[in-house]
C-alpha cells in the first residue's frame, strides 16, 4: 500500500484542535506560500526579461482559426463550468459528501483547502504581476483579475486532482482507474478551453496548472498521519457500519 496515498486509511483518527490549525498553517499555509513566490517570480520573469514570450501569440492565433459554431458553444460551457460560482458550489458538494460517506471532517476538507489555497495564490500573483490578456478576440468577458495565472484552470486542476486523490479509496478497480481519468482529464481540457476562447496565453494555463496540482497535493499531505505501520489501521465502529 502506498503510505502517502493511502495516508487518510492508515491512519484515521480525529485530529486534535492544536494539531489541526498547527498543521493548516505549518504543512499547508507555509508551503502555499512558498509556492505563490515562485509562481510570481516566473510571471515577473515572463512579463519582463521574457517580453511577454511573443513566440506564444501564434498559439492564441492558431487557436483563434479553429474557431467555429460547435466548438464556441462546447468550449462556452467547459468555461462555465470553471466559473467561481459553480466550481465553489461542486466543491462545498463533494465536501458534504465525502463528510456523510466517511465522518471525517479532516478528510472531507481537503478539496476545499487545495482549492483555498489555490485562490490565494491566484489572487495575489495576478494582482502582483498583472499580465494583460492575449492580443486576439475574447469569446468571454474579462474578469476583473488579469491573464496570469488562469484562475478557471487552477481552481479546477485544485479540485479534480485533489478528488483524484480522493478517488483512490474506490475498491473496484476498474471504477477506480476509469474515475481517476475522467477528473485528471478535466484540468487540460479547461486549459484548452481557456486557450480556444482567447482568455489566456499558454505559459498562463500552464502556470495555474502548476499552481493547482501542487495545491492538491499540499492539501493532500497537510495533516500529520502516522503511517508507519503500512497498512490500514483497524476500521472504527462508524467505518464498520458503513461497510456492512
Amino acid at each position: 500500500m502506498n503510505t502517502f496515498i493511502h495516508r487518510y486509511e492508515i491512519d484515521q483518527s480525529r485530529p486534535p484542535a492544536k494539531q489541526f490549525w498547527r498543521d493548516v498553517a505549518v504543512r499547508a499555509i507555509l508551503p502555499a506560500v512558498v509556492l505563490g513566490a515562485v509562481i510570481v517570480g516566473v510571471g515577473y520573469l515572463i512579463t519582463g526579461p521574457l517580453n511577454n514570450l511573443p513566440g506564444e501569440h501564434k498559439v492564441n492565433v492558431w487557436f483563434v482559426e479553429q474557431r467555429n459554431a460547435t466548438l464556441n458553444q462546447v468550449t462556452h460551457v467547459i468555461s462555465q463550468i470553471g466559473n467561481t460560482p459553480i466550481a465553489v458550489s461542486i466543491c462545498i458538494v463533494m465536501i458534504l459528501i465525502l463528510w456523510w460517506r466517511t465522518r471525517q471532517w479532516w478528510f472531507a476538507l481537503i478539496p476545499g483547502l487545495a482549492m483555498g489555497l489555490q485562490a490565494l495564490i491566484f489572487l495575489s500573483s495576478s494582482l502582483i504581476v498583472g499580465r494583460e490578456r492575449p492580443d486576439v478576440s475574447h469569446l468571454d468577458s474579462s474578469p476583473p483579475t488579469t491573464s496570469y495565472p488562469s484562475g478557471h484552470v487552477g481552481a479546477s486542476t485544485a479540485l479534480y486532482v485533489s478528488l483524484a486523490l480522493v478517488a483512490q479509496r474506490i475498491r473496484n478497480r476498474a471504477l477506480r482507474v476509469v474515475v481517476t481519468i475522467l477528473l485528471l482529464l478535466c484540468p487540460p481540457t479547461m486549459a484548452t478551453a481557456r486557450l480556444y476562447r482567447g482568455m489566456h496565453s499558454l505559459s498562463d494555463v500552464l502556470a495555474a496548472l502548476v499552481n493547482g496540482t501542487v495545491c492538491a497535493f499540499i492539501a493532500w499531505n497537510y495533516l500529520r498521519r502516522d503511517t508507519s505501520s503500512g497498512r490500514t489501521a483497524a476500521p472504527t465502529k462508524e467505518a464498520a457500519a458503513q461497510n456492512a
